[in-house]
């Protein structure tokens, strides 16, 4: 009897691309089965392209999770818009996520002011496709929260404007629809030796993880009273004999006032954070960690060129 010859294997890049909050790092963890990705209720998180690596039968889709495109104010906003977009044009496919609720708007039709500047931002990333003259794949998000009809409609309105050769229906939240958007990402890599271990997840730093880690927590616990105020550096990462890592850890803020909020009353903020970050940690590395973390002002961490340069970000965008 002859035996069936092995599917040869694909590997290649996927951006997914969209505007804030489209859901673009939940896809990326929904997609790799693991955490790879910050995920808050903020906009705007994901500071630089993070690679997560997600197994399709014989085929390995090496995802790039782009920052959100918008319009850029400041010198970290127009760093982040190049980054999306450098790494859409360099990749094997490319994902436009939209945010199917924030598209449509309420049932009558009206948008709030962060839903106008989502539609804003898409319409930003349609005018950007069109002039790169590339077809892309089209996935309509959260349509777990929109009416089946208003939806195929939306769909209709944006697949006319000719960016796009496929559309997908997905909740990344609940994972429905997202087996065959990940098939067909699988499909579109070009045949080739695969990039990295089967087992690995990422190809971020490992330094890098723990602080995106914990900026997370510190946007969970403090959405409101600190609005894009904080960085956090790895500052130290050692090996211990026990197969733990000793962990230490910066959060930095732009002013002497915000020290307190991330410390909290009696420490408890800094501590929750920390605690949360540990477990996080604990589970992505599958070792004991200890996490010292430490909070200082540092007025202009947002103009350093040191900073670009270690989140692979071009500080004269």
């Amino acid at each position: 009897m002859t035996e069936t010859p092995p599917l040869p294997t694909r590997a290649g890049f996927a951006a997914v691309l969209g505007a804030p909050n489209a859901g673009k790092s939940t896809l990326v963890n929904r997609l790799v089965g693991s955490k790879v990705s910050i995920v808050t209720q903020k906009v705007q998180t994901t500071r630089f392209p993070v690679r997560g690596v997600a197994m399709e039968g014989a085929s390995q889709i090496v995802l790039v999770d782009t920052p959100g495109v918008f319009t850029p104010r400041r010198r970290l906003d127009r760093a982040m818009v190049k980054s999306a977009w450098t790494g859409a044009h360099d990749a094997d496919a490319v994902v436009h996520l939209v945010d199917a609720e924030g598209e449509l708007g309420s049932g009558d039709g009206k948008l709030t002011p962060a839903q106008h500047r989502s539609v804003e931002d898409t319409a930003s990333i349609v005018a950007g496709l069109k002039k790169a003259e590339r077809k892309v794949i089209l996935a309509l998000n959260k349509i777990d929260l929109v009416k089946r009809d208003t939806l195929l409609a939306l769909s209709e309105r944006m697949f006319s404007e000719g960016v796009y050769d496929e559309v997908f229906m997905i909740s990344a939240h609940n994972g429905s629809g997202v087996d065959d958007l990940k098939r067909h990402l699988a499909e579109r890599m070009p045949e080739g030796h695969w990039l990295y271990p089967a087992d690995q997840t990422a190809d971020l730093p490992v330094r890098l993880l723990a602080a995106e880690i914990t900026r997370e927590k510190v946007y969970l616990r403090l959405h409101e009273e600190l609005p894009y105020a904080a960085a956090v550096e790895t500052t130290s990462f050692e090996d211990r004999d026990d197969g733990g890592a000793r962990i230490e850890q910066t959060i930095y803020v732009e002013r002497e006032n915000q020290r307190p909020i991330v410390l909290g009353k009696g420490g408890q903020t800094l501590k929750w954070i920390g605690q949360k970050s540990r477990e996080d940690l604990m589970e992505i590395l599958d070792r004991p960690i200890h996490l010292f973390l430490h909070v200082k002002v540092q007025s202009g961490w947002a103009e350093d060129r040191s900073f670009y340069r270690d989140n692979g970000l071009e500080y004269d965008a």
